[in-house]
């Protein structure tokens, strides 16, 4: 370890849990962050400090006004040019650690791209705020044998709970189905904004112990917590299901399936959609929709305003349409404006 490293971590390999071999590890170390939202911001900003070597940013949105009361890594700025969250949160760790490699992906996670994104991970941590994409996670995650941290915040409520496979339940054997549709969301609950990070550095505790190599000293526990009301359990991790299709069945449904279809974002009247497998010409696109509505444009994305709809149109042919919750009208708006 460089001078410069032993400086930089000094407090770090003081304390006697990780020491000069635990930091060695972080920094010779990969996590893949799954959400940029609240969660996955705190997650990034702490594993990035921590010299974590290699932090993979994923995610498909960009950032709004609505993201600054707590999503700590973003600037008004980044909300004014509508940046994707995962270039935003990299430009950001990059001033604070130049020492380590940050990859942002501004992208849908699906079946098809998993391997490409989450493969080689120490660890993943979920910053996600949807069970699709967490069952998504949690099939390929126990299908490789790789460890990841679960996590949720809304209102003053929050979980965390780690994912050890072979070891722990898995996230089907708690949650075999999603939560019914009408559960609270950010968007329709409102979010305290000290309750994702308390999550997240919960997560993060667990994810460093995973990446330095004290997986012994990882809790086997759920933890729960309130910060309204002030109260905080922790539960024992139950027994494996044996009949859990992830992890006692092996059959990796999620892993297995398509991750083209229209998707509603929940709590957001938007729906994402993905109908092309080619790229986008940006600039040609913002050219040829400027003379039809509101047009702003940057490198990654074109955004494109016709009331009462918006789009987002990503270069990946992506796009996040607001203003409705039809994925038929969504797909006749992206054909209208972005075609086929």
């Amino acid at each position: 370890m460089t001078p410069g490293h032993t400086d930089r971590y000094s407090r770090q390999i003081l304390f006697a849990g990780l020491g000069e071999e635990g930091q060695q590890r972080l920094m010779e170390s990969c996590a893949v962050i799954v959400g940029c939202g609240a969660l996955g911001n705190f997650q990034a900003d702490a594993l990035a400090r921590a010299g974590v070597g290699r932090i993979r940013l994923i995610d498909r949105d960009y950032v709004e006004w609505s993201n600054l009361q707590r999503q700590c890594l973003f600037e008004e700025a980044d909300a004014e040019q509508a940046l994707p969250k995962a270039v935003a949160a990299a430009r950001r760790l990059q001033r604070v650690n130049s020492q380590i490699q940050l990859a942002p992906v501004v992208a849908d996670l699906t079946p098809e791209n998993a391997e490409e994104l989450l493969g080689g991970a120490g660890v993943v941590l979920d910053g996600t705020d949807n069970f699709e994409t967490r069952y998504l996670v949690n099939d390929f995650c126990v299908s490789r044998g790789i460890p990841w941290i679960y996590g949720g915040a809304v209102g003053s409520y929050g979980i965390a709970m780690p994912v050890l496979p072979g070891e722990t339940p898995c996230l089907k054997c708690l949650y075999p189905s999603p939560p019914a549709a009408d559960q609270p969301t950010c968007e329709t609950a409102g979010v305290l904004n000290v309750v994702p990070q308390l999550v997240a550095a919960v997560q993060t505790a667990e994810a460093l112990k995973i990446l330095a190599g004290r997986g012994r000293a990882v809790s086997r526990r759920i933890t729960t917590v309130d910060l309204w009301t002030g109260v905080l359990r922790q539960i024992e991790l139950p027994a494996r299901d044996p009949q859990c299709l992830a992890c006692g069945r092996r059959s990796f449904l999620h892993l297995e399936g398509s991750g083209r279809a229209p998707i509603s974002l929940c709590g957001r009247n938007a729906v994402q959609i993905h109908e092309r497998t080619r790229p986008i010409d940006l600039t040609a696109l913002a050219g040829r929709l400027s003379r039809l509505g509101q047009v702003r444009h940057n490198e990654f994305a074109v955004r494109f305003v016709t009331p009462p709809y918006e789009l987002m149109i990503f270069s990946d042919g992506r796009a996040i349409i607001k203003g409705t919750t039809d994925p038929a009208l969504a797909r006749s708006l992206y054909a209208r404006y972005v075609g086929s």
